[in-house]
């Protein structure tokens, strides 16, 4: 291990990727970490620090894999090099006491970008993502109460009263996986109406993140956006184009136009401002008319801080 003199926090935390020895036919891996400093590493190639756990076996690698044991290094690892307390181990135990699991809720217009930081978010975080289209569909699919209540709006065409999403938002989060891992709202709550009938319940995020999109970029994402039926995947015919061997299968939303995008945006333009009075200082406005990589980026930098 080697710590850099002069003890800068590092820009960001290295994580190795997963090896399995074709020699040793999965039975022994190694999980290694560290901080690293892109400049230093392109320059020297030097990691400011480092970890490494050998000889593990293949449940010990899942286990660690699927509890996000690095990221949960990462962060003490981030304070400790913040803070320096002079006693290291009494300053653990209390960050782990006052341990939040993440609550993240990211707004934005249609087709501002919210799916592809999710999938991402999800993947870095490991927390449960929601969409309130998803349970509509799971509840509908299994014929639970709600889900026939909710059919009986949507086979007329009709918006599902917002009691019957939050009653859903409710369950969903009472869940177990939610309670341990946290959850990431998908573009909900949509009006101010909503965002206070959550917190009537004690459903209250810790990260709010808006996504800020041009209304003309907005409309031409939505022109040329792609559902694949199979597998509710969104492509883009410019930005994002599918595969060769699902093209002809997707299928574009009806009301994908030009018009009502405008008409949409219309309408999320006047819900925002009592999202944002309500949220007030949790909320992180993000320029979402980057590279993804790059809105990525800044988005983990908050979820990080």
């Amino acid at each position: 291990a080697h710590i850099s003199p002069d003890r800068r926090l590092p820009s960001r935390l290295e994580v190795a990727t997963w090896q399995s020895p074709a020699c040793c036919e999965g039975r022994q891996r190694s999980f290694s970490f560290g901080f690293a400093s892109p400049s230093t590493v392109q320059t020297t190639g030097i990691v400011d620090f480092r970890m490494e756990f050998s000889n593990l076996d293949r449940e010990a690698i899942d286990y660690m894999k699927e509890k996000h044991v690095e990221h949960i290094f990462e962060s003490l690892l981030k304070k400790l090099i913040v803070h320096r307390p002079e006693e290291p181990v009494a300053f653990i135990a209390d960050q782990l006491r006052s341990f939040e699991v993440p609550k993240i809720i990211i707004a934005g217009a249609p087709a501002s970008g919210k799916g592809t930081q999710c999938e991402q978010i999800v993947e870095r975080y490991g927390v449960v993502h929601i969409s309130t289209g998803d349970l509509l569909r799971a509840e509908v699919k299994k014929g639970s109460s709600v889900g026939k209540k909710a059919k009986t709006f949507m086979n007329k065409g009709k918006l599902v009263p917002d009691d019957i999403i939050i009653s859903m938002v409710k369950d969903r989060i009472g869940m177990a996986d939610c309670k341990a891992r946290g959850w990431l709202l998908d573009g909900f709550p949509r009006t101010g109406e909503q965002a206070n009938a959550l917190q009537n319940l004690g459903i209250v995020p810790n990260k709010v993140i808006l996504l800020d999109v041009p209304d003309a970029v907005i409309v031409e994402r939505v022109v040329g956006r792609r559902l694949d039926p199979e597998t509710g995947k969104i492509y883009h015919l410019k930005f994002n184009p599918p595969p060769k061997d699902v093209e002809n299968r997707l299928t574009q939303r009806s009301d994908d136009t030009e018009e009502k995008a405008k008409e949409r945006l219309k309408i999320y333009h006047e819900n925002l401002q009592p999202l944002l009075d309500l949220y007030d200082r949790r909320v992180r406005r993000v320029d979402g008319n980057r590279e993804r990589t790059l809105v990525f980026k800044e988005l983990q930098a908050y979820l990080d801080e």
